[in-house]
């Protein structure tokens, strides 16, 4: 669709952390290791040093350990270098005929670029004369120190210097220098400082990320470069001035040549100098050193202190921003301390003005959030940005914007994990709790939300409106099975529903679960919806659809415990929903085998308090492919179905609006001033807000109200028409009179661009999940149309059956139909319906309907057991809530039909069902489902394909079964075939001719 970002580039990365993706480019995945046998034993002597290695990078939660692969002479190892790319080589100083700095030497004449480092036993062995040859040939030099944390920081060490140049220009990455020209100590010191800074870069990334965008954070953690004369160390810093973090200096190395006790002082005077804020630390063997340092100033450490572990820890939470946060003044009392970015937002709330001006001028903000790796922001805190704000308490605000929108941009689009101690649901949009699968619905709805967050920007409506999804936390699938295992439940052949409901009610949740829960519901105060995401709900053409329970809850009541209490049964009722009779009764029909789990959603519900009740002013589906398209709508255009209020009128089928986002205006249904009071919306769900201390466990807490006890809402007054009895006529505006619910200033006058909303949001869906698809939708209509929301629900693939091979009904089998529909759903050919069930037409009685649909259920349990499917053929809706609109199945009771016939005929005429759950799992499963106009007589010419009907006398005449008070099963004497043709929406049902 044109302006709407394609999925094929949208979701390849998060765009919050597509600058993540692009650091580290350069990564050591082949080593080759030139050593003697005898070296290679010394290393390998506590073990192989290939498992040691990857143990250390597993160990510092690092991905990727490279492959080592070792040689024992040089000419092996040229051999190997002409064959094969390595990305490191790391040679021992004796090969056997041939020293390692030769070696080196010729590796370097081959491949200028490949880094060679020279690792030794001894320190005499890796002593190289900085003038000669062998030096330019060696990157670097180390002594094994029987330790393979060594070969870590050599590796981390070479992909620092390869990528420093591209991730401090792309990512501001930070710099520390380290300058010793011993060896043996750097050595020592490089796997002490990578460790240390790789321990402090995980501590401090885990607020509000999950495990993909940690470890992507981990690419902007600092870079280590080293350095070993005083010229090389300066020009080290100069290079990188703005990025540089720190400054780590031995006292005594080269400078001009030669060495010289002074060389640390001069280079850390020089740099302090040009960086007056910049950590500077001096690490020596000569104590005498600690009282120069304080002139510079500096931090001093001795080298051979046998704390100089714990010493090197406190300058990384002292002096480069990792550790706490502590808020000083300007004398240096302590006035706050935190530990992460939620805290640190909080406290800036509170702490006194000259505080946040003395840390502010001291850049202490930018070194502490950019030691977390966050970038943007970092660079908008440094100092510079705040010289020309005098007033505090603007800087204050100013400081505060810019971590809160940071803070809320980071979380868009992105499943993190729940924290009991950090959950903030102003910046959340999507938190999950527990490790596991989200299940179905919870991917779709995960899916689509990092989806819109792709959206190009000023192209398109979708990115002009408002178009995001509720507040959400995802229990993950751990709940539900500690929950089954922790109270030793098992499902039970032919148990009810209430006696599967009320043992699940009685069991415990988990303790970390129920912590959880109470942390989360200690921070939301809005009505919340707690619904299902099984492993296999919304599936790949196998949705589930409306199979397991959903409760609303409007946690308003003032006792926190008993809105907790609600908030854990509805929990356990739709856990206990997953072994239900209906879910149970749809795996059979698809030969599902596998024991389903189950996650839960809880959501913020849509909509604006009303009074006492709280509902969405829009909610419904809308679908890529219309089934039913009529007059100028074409299949591939969509089809939306738009009511007031809670969904539920749409998805269990009640009087809705089918409305074609291409032409909102053109509405079959409202052709007249009769149509438009017969079929308009006249009943909406609301969530009932009165303090009530139980969970209404059949009608999922939701109340039906009638559209005229509500005509003083906001919601109802905008989207309602007025009808005036004396003219006959309806009039969009908001006037006395009785009110027609038709939805005018939206499908009409554009107040609010919905229907082009929904045809790009449909798009996006349809493309990202590369089918045609269903998407659940909730709208909060303001009297400022800009500031409405439209909210993504739920997606899931729907079927169209345009997949199979071509179906083509013949002249000579329409005159034989006893059946004929031009407004089927479905493809193919179906040959093995033996047995009908149908509805006695004589016999049908609206106010009947439950009655009928329990005697179906009787039928259908019958023949479920002689493995007979069965054509069931009924007036109104198949599966609507609304008995007056047809017979309310659940699935359970039709759960072995082979095809299902809707008739509509003076007694019942309701508009098609598709936008229901119902008709979800029909089509799911190829299930043919044919509307007739049963007011069609029967011996018309059956040529016209036009003339819909079902001769009834025909089906009498078949041999009967069983019969009851409302429904007659019969078994067909002669051969009956069904042929559908998905492509014209034509079916027939005939006799085939006897032989």
């Amino acid at each position: 669709m044109t302006g709407v970002q394609p999925y094929s580039r949208a979701f390849g990365y998060d765009p919050h952390f597509k600058i993540f993706h692009e650091l580290m480019r350069y990564k050591v995945r082949e080593i080759l290791l030139v050593s003697s046998p005898y070296d290679a034993y010394i290393m390998e002597e506590d073990g192989s040093l290939a498992s040691r290695i990857i143990n250390e990078y597993f160990g510092h939660n690092l991905s990727q350990p490279p492959r080592i692969t070792r040689v024992a002479t040089s000419e092996e190892a040229m051999a190997l270098l002409a064959e094969r790319e390595f990305d490191l080589v790391v040679t021992m100083p004796h090969l056997g005929g041939m020293d390692g700095c030769t070696f080196s030497s010729q590796v370097k004449k081959q491949n200028r670029k490949i880094p060679i480092v020279l690792l030794s036993h001894t320190n005499r062995d890796v002593m190289i004369d900085p003038h000669g040859d062998s030096f330019s040939c060696i990157d670097n030099s180390y002594v094994w120190c029987c330790d393979s944390d060594v070969l870590l920081a050599i590796v981390k060490n070479v992909e620092d210097q390869q990528n420093v140049d591209f991730d401090t220009e792309k990512a501001m990455v930070r710099v520390i220098l380290l300058v010793e020209d011993s060896p043996v100590y750097r050595s020592r010191l490089l796997p002490l400082l990578y460790k240390e800074l790789v321990k402090q870069t995980q501590s401090v990334l885990g607020e509000g990320l999950n495990e993909q965008h940690r470890l992507l954070k981990m690419r902007a953690r600092p870079k280590i470069l080293t350095a070993a004369t005083y010229e090389e160390a300066l020009d080290i810093f100069y290079r990188y001035k703005p990025y540089v973090f720190a400054v780590m200096s031995d006292a005594r190395f080269p400078r001009s040549g030669e060495l010289q006790d002074d060389s640390g002082y001069r280079l850390l005077q020089e740099i302090r100098e040009e960086k007056k804020d910049l950590p500077l630390l001096m690490l020596s063997t000569d104590p005498k050193n600690e009282a120069v340092v304080d002139e510079i100033p500096a931090v001093f450490v001795d080298k051979n202190a046998p704390d100089i572990e714990e010493q090197v820890h406190d300058f990384f939470l002292r002096y480069l921003g990792f550790g706490d946060f502590v808020f000083r003044l300007p004398d240096l009392t302590q006035v706050g301390r935190v530990s992460s970015l939620y805290e640190f937002e909080k406290k800036l709330r509170e702490i006194p003005l000259e505080s946040i001006r003395y840390h502010a001028e001291h850049n202490h903000f930018f070194n502490w959030v950019m030691a977390r790796a966050e970038v943007a922001l970092a660079a908008r805190l440094h100092k510079h940005h705040f010289s020309q704000i005098t007033d505090d308490e603007q800087l204050r605000e100013d400081i505060l914007s810019k971590v809160h929108a940071l803070r809320k941009l980071r979380q868009q689009g992105v499943v993190t994990q729940f924290k009991r101690e950090r959950f903030d649901p102003r910046i959340t949009d999507f938190v999950r709790i527990g490790r596991g699968s989200m299940g179905g619905k919870a991917r779709g709805i995960a899916f689509m939300s990092s989806i819109l967050h792709h959206v190009e920007k000023n192209k398109t409506t979708l990115s002009a409106y408002t178009v995001k999804i509720p507040q959400t936390c995802v229990i993950a699938n751990v709940g539900f099975d500690d929950f089954i295992h922790q109270n030793h439940l098992k499902p039970i052949d032919g148990e009810p529903d209430e006696s599967i409901a009320n043992r699940f009610l009685n069991a415990d949740l988990p303790e970390w679960l129920l912590k959880d829960l109470k942390a989360y519901l200690k921070e939301v105060s809005f009505p919340i919806s707690v619904r299902s995401s099984s492993m296999l709900e919304d599936a790949q053409f196998r949705p589930y659809a409306g199979l397991y329970s959903t409760f609303m809850l409007a946690n308003t009541h003032p006792s926190f415990e008993l809105r907790l209490s609600q908030l854990m049964d509805a929990v356990k009722l739709v856990y206990a929903s997953t072994w239900f009779e209906a879910p149970r009764a749809f795996s059979h029909s698809i030969g599902q085998t596998q024991e389903d789990s189950m996650g839960v959603i809880i959501q913020q519900v849509v909509g604006c308090r009303q009074g006492d009740f709280y509902y969405p002013a829009i909610s419904g589906v809308v679908q890529s492919y219309n089934y039913y398209p009529v007059g100028k709508m074409a299949a591939e255009e969509g089809i939306a179905h738009l009511a007031l209020g809670f969904g539920k009128t749409v998805v269990e089928g009640e009087s809705s609006l089918r409305v074609s986002p291409k032409y909102p205006e053109y509405l079959p249904q409202f052709s007249t001033v009769e149509d438009i009071l017969k079929n308009s919306q006249r009943c909406f769900y609301a969530l009932d807000c009165r303090q009530d201390s139980s969970l209404n466990r059949a009608n999922s807490n939701l109340v039906r109200r009638q559209l005229s006890d509500a005509v003083t809402e906001y919601p109802v007054r905008l989207l309602c028409s007025t009808y005036n009895s004396q003219e006959n006529r309806i009039r969009d505006t908001d006037i006395p009179g009785h009110k027609v619910l038709t939805f005018a200033p939206i499908l009409k006058y554009d107040v609010y661009p919905l229907p082009e909303l929904l045809a790009e949001l449909v798009a996006v869906a349809r493309e990202g999940m590369g089918c045609e698809v269903e998407v659940e939708f909730a709208v909060d209509l303001h009297q400022e149309p800009k500031k409405s929301e439209l909210y993504f629900l739920q997606v899931r693939p729907i079927v169209t059956g345009m997949e199979k091979q071509q179906t083509r009904i013949l002249p000579a089998e329409r005159k034989r139909a006893i059946i004929t529909s031009v407004r089927s759903l479905g493809h193919g050919v179906y040959e093995a319906i033996g047995d009908v069930v149908y509805v006695k037409p004589e016999c049908f009685d609206r106010a009947a309907t439950r009655k009928i649909a329990e005697e179906i259920g009787q039928f259908n349990r019958r023949l479920h057991k002689e493995q007979r499917s069965y054509l069931l053929i009924g007036p109104g809706r198949w599966g609507t809530a609304d008995p007056w609109l047809g017979i309310p199945v659940q699935w359970h009771d039709i759960s072995g039909v082979t095809a299902i016939i809707e008739v509509q005929d003076s007694s019942v005429n309701a508009e098609p069902s598709q936008g229901s759950h119902f008709f979800q799992n029909i089509t799911s499963l190829d299930i043919p489902y044919l509307m007739v106009n049963s007011k069609q007589v029967a011996g018309a010419d059956n040529d016209d394909k036009d003339n819909e009907h079902i001769d009834w006398e025909v089906l009498k005449q078949q041999e009967l079964v069983i019969e009851g008070t409302y429904i007659r099963h019969v078994r067909f004497t002669q051969r009956f075939t069904l042929k559908v043709d998905g492509t014209t929406s034509e079916a027939i049902g005939f006799l085939e001719e006897e032989t």
